[in-house]
């Protein structure tokens, strides 16, 4: 599953979208509070949008949950299926693309995966305080038509339309939390398998 993303992000256009939506974004809050970074990979910070006050904010978390018993992973992606996030604490992770790979052998063939009609993305998302520290970890469901030829599982991408919706769960999460419909996900082959 997506256990990287890249964030490339231009600041005005992140300001007109948000504009555009109505989503209040604090006003101290500048091009600094959303590095461009080429890739984010778990445990590295990213940056997520959540709800503060009567708006919302961009803050700097860990990418994944720390493991959950010895031994274990990391929680990267997380199934929203059969799930309530009514009590989460709810957040949108902000990218320009996500990649996925495919193959058996090392090096696998890697994807990166854009919005056909928009320059970012944002991805549905939870995240938790652990020991004094935020971590997010990125929701999933059942891959899309635009996913499925390369993963049975996909991140559930929220088209800006739909960010307020997420962040304060006005409406049912079975109409937010699943893929997007054929065509409105972009491939492109970064690297070809070994």
């Amino acid at each position: 599953m997506c256990n990287e993303y890249e964030r490339n992000i231009d600041w005005d256009e992140f300001a007109r979208v948000m504009q555009r939506i109505e989503l209040g974004l604090a006003t101290d809050q500048g091009p600094d509070d959303l590095p461009r970074t080429p890739s984010i990979r778990i445990s590295d910070t990213g940056t997520v949008l959540r709800a503060s006050g009567n708006g919302v904010e961009l803050a700097p978390m860990s990418f994944a949950f720390p493991p959950p018993r010895k031994g274990a992973s990391p929680v990267f992606n997380f199934r929203s299926e059969g799930r309530s996030f009514e009590k989460s604490s709810r957040c949108l992770i902000l990218a320009s693309a996500f990649f996925e790979f495919t193959g058996t052998k090392s090096p696998k063939a890697k994807h990166r995966f854009t919005l056909a009609d928009d320059p970012f993305l944002a991805i549905a998302g939870i995240w938790r305080e652990f020991e004094g520290r935020p971590a997010f970890t990125m929701l999933t469901t059942e891959p899309g038509p635009d996913i499925a030829p390369f993963h049975n599982r996909q991140i559930v991408v929220l088209p800006p339309q739909d960010w307020s919706a997420w962040i304060y769960l006005s409406r049912p999460e079975r109409e937010l939390l699943r893929p997007l419909p054929e065509g409105s996900i972009r491939e492109e082959l970064v690297r070809p398998a070994a």
